[in-house]
């Protein structure tokens, strides 16, 4: 590109400056202080193809309309100071070429001053940027906008709809059974079966709605002036009736259909976020209700998950604060009423709330990946704690943690697991891992396989609320099991129930033949711990034996006869256990 400092231009050397201009890769003009072109290199007139000569023309006359004020501003500037530069588009045929214009001044054979302008064409720069911009707001496999680009949209339809004050709807759409195409007929047919569910949603929206897909099987839709149930139904039932159609995938015919939740805009929120959560709600109604349907979010339905947006949120400062803390429950013999171990249960000491309910927070540290970070302190915490217990007992004892299912699945599980057993000094066999029937039965392969790594570590494996998921029992011969822990729903009646007490019955002898120990859980009553010892329960554990305690409480409990009435207490925690992981 040519230089932009000011050149002289005296008489004798024109001819050879204009012959110079004209074989430059640039566009190029001399314009005189008014704007208006003097000449114009070959390139500059073929771009431009005007069919009379640009002699004498305004150069601004010849961009675009939306570019001439700031070139005549450049213009202005230039006779100033000497120097400046601009981006303009200029009309050439059917597009617009956008050009970096440098622009220069210098004194003529008469001394009078012009304005060199070089133009550098930025059209791949600026491809490149643009396709840089779409990158980063669109989603790489059905080019729909993302979820950053959906939370600009959402923003600018509220705008727009409090100015009209007319409402809207968010939709999102879920697909109902898509995990088993990826998995059973491999994720090269689960993405073209996504990119044509995408392009059927789009072809069934307007062209003023927005589509975007926010991840996995999911897609939002944001619908301007669609707010009452009749107009919705419309919407969401052509959506539906769309995916129900069958795709033809690589010669496979697959059927999934979609589940669709739907919050309204005023009434249910007022911003994008609760708007997308409240209709992620929703979805999950429909989805829990029977799929293949469409549920508007109401607070009638939904207040639990309501709550739980702005607990979700709390959980995040908790984790900083340090306001999960660890209670221990005794596990007894059943013979001898001595505490043979602990199970380790996860709380959640609010400042405001107080106790939450890990029923409430576990879901949703399931849900937002949280377990994973509270379940690797709490598996170090109990391993750390153990030790403490086996100091104030003066004998050995185990500790009993529960692994979520996301835990279980994490890859760096095992890893978590080895830095527990290291750091406290246990042995692996005073670890006792307690995972529940539906864990196992989601990818039996996968749990095969870590099961067995966890069975190297020496660490035992309980299968927790046993009876109550899946209940498969080729999964007792096929997989390292060495505890089973019956659900306190059988527990509950006993002994007056005759059919939980053939079920417990059951349980004891299965455990018998496979060399399994049996810990019955929930036993609140004599009656129910004279009932499962005389059948040849081993572990025992409920309110009767000891409630959930705190670690200093759990201590005394080891060395007290009447440990059963001690309530739970505070505790600080050991010193290396005071912060997350």
């Amino acid at each position: 590109m040519l230089s932009s400092s000011t050149l002289p231009a005296p008489e004798s050397h024109r001819h050879a400056v204009d012959a110079m201009l004209e074989e430059a890769g640039d566009i190029v003009f001399r314009l005189n202080l008014l704007g208006q072109i003097l000449f114009a290199s070959r390139r500059a007139t073929a771009l431009i193809g005007a069919a009379a000569p640009l002699a004498g023309q305004p150069l601004p006359a010849y961009v675009s309309d939306l570019d001439q004020t700031p070139l005549r501003t450049a213009l202005a500037d230039v006779a100033r100071s000497g120097a400046g530069r601009v981006d303009v588009r200029i009309p050439s045929g059917d597009t617009e070429v956008w050009f970096e214009l440098r622009l220069s001044t210098y004194a003529n054979d008469a001394g009078a001053a012009e304005v060199l302008v070089v133009g550098r064409d930025l059209s791949v720069q600026q491809a490149t940027e643009e396709r840089l911009r779409h990158m980063a707001t669109h989603d790489a496999l059905t080019e729909l906008p993302n979820r950053l680009l959906l939370s600009d949209r959402i923003r600018m339809t509220i705008a727009q709809a409090r100015r009209s004050g007319q409402g809207f709807a968010v939709a999102t759409v879920g697909l109902d059974g898509f995990k088993k195409v990826n998995d059973g007929l491999g994720h090269p047919v689960g993405d073209a079966v996504l990119k044509m569910a995408a392009q059927r949603l789009r072809r069934t929206l307007r062209d003023s709605d927005t589509l975007a897909r926010v991840g996995g099987d999911e897609f939002v839709a944001v619908l301007p002036g669609t707010f009452n149930e009749q107009q919705i139904r419309l919407v969401t039932g052509r959506l539906l009736a769309t995916v129900q159609s069958p795709f033809e995938v690589a010669g496979h015919t697959i059927y999934v259909g979609a589940s669709i939740g739907v919050a309204v805009y005023p009434q249910h929120a007022e911003d994008e976020v609760r708007l997308v959560a409240l209709a992620d709600a929703a979805l999950s109604r429909a989805k829990e209700t029977g799929k293949a349907r469409c549920v508007v979010y109401s607070p009638r339905h939904n207040s639990p998950t309501e709550h739980d947006i702005s607990l979700e949120a709390a959980m995040f400062q908790a984790v900083r604060e340090g306001e999960f803390v660890l209670y221990y429950q005794p596990i007894v013999d059943a013979k001898t009423r001595e505490i043979e171990g602990f199970e380790t249960l996860m709380r959640w000491k609010h400042p405001t709330l107080g106790m939450v309910s890990p029923a409430r927070f576990i879901p949703i540290a399931e849900t937002n990946g949280l377990i994973n970070l509270l379940g690797a302190w709490a598996l170090k915490a109990a391993c750390v704690q153990l030790k403490q217990f086996e100091e104030a007992a003066r004998r050995p004892l185990y500790i009993s943690v529960n692994i979520s299912p996301r835990q279980f699945r994490n890859d760096k599980f095992l890893e978590v697991l080895d830095d527990a057993i290291a750091f406290s000094g246990i042995s692996g066999a005073q670890l006792v891992l307690e995972i529940t029937e539906g864990t196992l039965m989601i990818d039996p392969a996968h749990a095969e396989t870590i099961l067995a790594k966890m069975a190297e570590r020496h660490a035992r494996i309980a299968i927790d609320d046993f009876g109550t998921g899946y209940s498969s029992l080729a999964y007792l011969k096929r997989f390292p099991i060495s505890v089973l822990k019956i659900d306190r729903a059988f527990i509950r009646d006993l002994p007056g129930s005759q059919k939980d007490g053939a079920i417990c019955n059951a349980v004891l002898d299965l455990a018998r033949h496979l060399s399994l120990s049996v810990v019955a859980e929930g036993v609140e009553t004599e009656e129910q711990f004279a009932y499962m010892s005389e059948r040849g329960c081993q572990y025992v554990q409920g309110y009767l034996t000891g409630k959930p305690m705190a670690a200093n409480v759990a201590i005394t409990a080891l060395t007290e006869r009447h440990y059963a009435d001690l309530m739970p207490a505070d505790a600080a925690p050991h010193p290396a256990l005071r912060a997350m992981p």
